[in-house]
């Protein structure tokens, strides 16, 4: 029963005395078991769309530890791949893509509703997943937020300032706006398949968003946002959505009644008692744990863990990182925090 499950009563606005926990990037190279899978897959995208590889990798941090959600296992770049880009990744320096920066580049890629080919053997992972999780598990599905994929699909690669597309926005706002548009469009259709196969709530990840100030944050990560959320609960109604505009500050202010998202996730650039005085006070949010700390571990980590629950023990939250967890944490911190938190 879905009421039954911790993550999905916190999304419906429930204050538990422990709050639901997952770890973005949960499934990922920290646990050996991980490595073992991607090894027997051959290469990063080829374990993201073989369903029976990504379900087991997506189960593994479930049978270790005991999350209250499983996430997809998935990329975000997946959606330029289905439209028609060209993505590969290099090992140790991440996704590479032909680029799309003019209206011949545009006219090459695929409409919104032409991607669901490509993308079937991420619709069949969920459908193993919604059989396979135990009962008391819930199921995210997510994709990128259109801006933090344009970022990629306009530089070619991942940038540490995102200048590439603020350049194309400043230089030509009628390509640019093509694609954001091409974007929110594929993203909804490729969302609505996965909830269709099984996925309870849908978490949208702008990972760039702190790059958008003032009237651009408004238009391309929080309108894009409201719009997908909007749509998705026009089609799937009672559907939570969780969105991450990760590093948008001040902007984080009113960011779930303007966009209508369940749950907004902080990142850890903010204090959690602002955040609790800021943004829970219109509802769920999730995090916001430093993801360094799964690293150091130590008295440090069961005091923050401590802390974070505590700030935002007032109002509905679910415990996560503020970010993903990076590659060289410890699993036994895991373990440490999971004790701390639900101790």
């Amino acid at each position: 029963m879905a009421e039954t499950k911790k993550l999905l009563r916190a999304l419906a606005g429930e204050t538990q005395d422990v709050p639901p926990v997952w770890l973005m990037r949960q499934a990922g190279r920290y646990l050996p078991e991980y490595r073992a899978t991607r090894a027997e897959a051959g290469d990063f995208l080829s374990l993201c769309y073989t369903s029976d590889l990504a379900a087991e990798v997506t189960l593994q941090p479930i049978r270790r530890y005991g999350f209250d959600a499983a996430i997809l296992f998935a990329d975000i770049l997946l959606i330029p791949d289905a439209l028609g880009a060209d993505l590969w990744f290099v090992t140790g320096e991440g996704p590479r893509l032909s680029t799309t920066t003019t209206p011949a580049d545009m006219a090459k890629l695929k409409g919104k509703d032409d991607i669901h080919d490509h993308l079937a053997p991420v619709y069949e992972t969920v459908r193993i997943l919604s059989r396979e999780l135990p009962e008391e598990t819930a199921l995210i599905g997510f994709a990128g937020a259109p801006w933090t994929v344009a970022t990629y699909m306009i530089a070619g690669r991942g940038t540490p300032d995102q200048g590439p597309a603020h350049k194309l926005m400043a230089e030509d706002r009628a390509t640019f706006e093509a694609l954001m548009e091409r974007l929110t469009g594929a993203t909804i259709e490729y969302l609505s398949k996965q909830v269709e196969a099984g996925a309870e709530v849908v978490k949208i990840f702008d990972s760039w968003a702190g790059s958008l100030k003032g009237e651009d944050f408004d238009r391309y990560a929080l309108e894009p946002a409201r719009r997908i959320t909007q749509e998705m609960k026009a089609r799937f109604p009672g559907l939570p959505v969780i969105a991450f505009p990760r590093e948008a500050g001040e902007k984080y202010i009113g960011f779930a009644k303007a966009t209508g998202a369940d749950c907004v996730a902080l990142d850890n650039s903010i204090d959690a008692d602002w955040g609790a005085a800021n943004v829970q006070a219109d509802g769920c949010v999730q995090g916001n744990m430093n993801p360094g700390l799964m690293v150091t571990g130590g008295q440090a980590l069961i005091d923050e863990t401590r802390r974070i629950r505590a700030a935002f023990s007032g109002g509905p939250h679910i415990f996560n990182l503020g970010h993903g967890i990076t590659p060289d944490a410890d699993p036994e911190n895991v373990t440490i925090m999971l004790e701390a938190l639900r101790g």
